[in-house]
């Protein structure tokens, strides 16, 4: 009408009855096609990540839209993960692994073994809180005593306090004076688990698997401390970036903060009842 005619904008619009708002819209909305390259950049950066959490990725970076879309662009791409084919091994009793209710109950330790460019062995530490998640430490180095497991307790215990038990294998590092000594001092209980039963210890066996896929899978370390710096970043990200689903996709250190927050909250309640009282 406004290109055949000299009708004003506004008097087009009431004709055709079009809210003039609606006419100028622009959508802010990504396009399909940037949306399809934002998800294959974001799943060829992190290799193990399903479209469940690239779309929880998307979100945190302020894009509003469908899990289906994603779902169906992830898998027109082609970037399906695929799945592992688990060994057959023989059956064992599984015994239940209680979840604790705060931060510190239960801290759970294991060793991660990898290798360096020149075909060097390197330990790798792992010490993971049942609770909240969250790496607590990841130590690195061509071997590891139990006399450097307890100075890395000690060094985390230094910030957080100590917890009142820790979970691990029967490994010779785990099981001697050193480890045993540490407990007894600090009132720690050593929770270990029976031989060949690793379901047992299942929140770190969970965090090292997403260790070893998201890190030491992806990367070709040329000496220790190329190790050292390309695994505390991943510690990092894992703690501050990457959404965990069994905390509703909040990060590991989201989580233990609003955690800390809400018992704060919890103890001002209390204490502000008790006055009143």
């Amino acid at each position: 009408m406004r290109s055949e005619t000299t009708i004003s904008e506004r008097r087009a619009c009431s004709l055709v009855g079009l809210s003039r708002a609606s006419m100028r819209y622009q959508s802010k909305k990504a396009t399909e096609s940037e949306l399809a390259e934002r998800i294959k950049e974001i799943a060829l950066e992190r290799r193990r990540f399903g479209y469940r959490r690239v779309h929880q990725m998307l979100r945190r970076e302020g894009l509003k839209v469908n899990h289906k879309k994603v779902y169906r662009l992830y898998h027109e791409a082609g970037l399906a993960v695929r799945k592992r084919r688990r060994r057959k091994g023989v059956m064992v009793e599984r015994q239940p692994l209680s979840l604790p209710e705060t931060p510190n109950h239960t801290w759970s330790m294991d060793f991660v073994m990898d290798a360096l460019a020149n075909g060097r062995r390197i330990k790798c530490l792992t010490i993971v809180d049942d609770f909240t998640k969250e790496c607590l430490d990841i130590q690195v180095a061509s071997g590891i005593s139990g006399e450097q497991v307890v100075r890395s307790l000690d060094a985390i215990a230094a910030f957080r306090g100590y917890p009142k038990a820790i979970r691990t294998d029967q490994g010779p590092e785990f099981t001697g004076k050193a480890l045993d000594q540490w407990a007894y001092r600090n009132g720690v209980e050593l929770k270990l688990i029976q031989p060949g039963r690793p379901t047992q210890n299942g929140y770190i066996e969970s965090f090292n698997g997403k260790f070893r896929d998201e890190c030491l899978n992806e990367h070709w370390f040329r000496d220790l401390a190329h190790a050292r710096g390309l695994i505390s970043q991943w510690r990092q990200d894992y703690n501050e970036q990457r959404p965990h689903s069994s905390l509703s996709y909040q990060t590991p250190a989201e989580f233990a903060a609003a955690f800390r927050s809400h018992k704060k909250e919890s103890i001002n309640t209390n204490i502000t009842n008790t006055r009143l009282d």
